[in-house]
């Protein structure tokens, strides 16, 4: 591993984790996708589902797909926006916010787990580097726009 890029830990970690809570997700005929959906819903206010997308990370269609099956199963209702015509907000059922409890209690675990296993300070540098990682690749400090693939 002491060979491995930067971009290879970070994909084989992330499959580890995605396949880690697609696991204990389909234990409840779920998805990482609809956790993560859930954790992103504000349980008493609802989220407008144009931030949805942005918050969490995903593509317009796949979100659309996520929020359907959501809404299917009974997890979420739409309303429409009173401060936006246009706009729809997404509300967690009583059932969805049991699961987005459940949802969170497994992120909990995961974190707390980590932490029992690392020292603080690695827990900060391993935030440090991330933050690192996303503000070059924000400000497009690792490839140049401007040059010719």
């Amino acid at each position: 591993m002491k060979d491995a890029t930067i971009d290879y830990v970070l994909r084989t970690t992330w499959l580890a984790v995605t396949k880690m809570y697609n696991e204990e997700a389909a234990k409840f005929d779920s998805t990482m996708a609809t956790g993560f959906a859930l954790l992103s819903i504000d349980p008493v206010n609802g989220t407008p589902s144009t931030s949805l997308g942005p918050k969490m990370g995903m593509e317009a269609t796949s979100l659309s797909r996520t929020l359907k099956n959501m809404e299917n199963r009974g997890l979420i209702i739409r309303k429409p926006n009173p401060e936006d015509g246009r706009g729809v907000l997404i509300f967690l059922t009583d059932f969805g916010k049991e699961k987005r409890n459940y949802s969170k209690e497994k992120v909990l675990t995961f974190n707390e787990t980590i932490k029992a296993n690392v020292t603080q300070e690695e827990l900060e540098n391993f935030h440090r580097v991330a933050e690192i990682i996303n503000n070059m690749i924000s400000n497009k400090k690792i490839y140049n726009q401007k040059q010719s693939v």
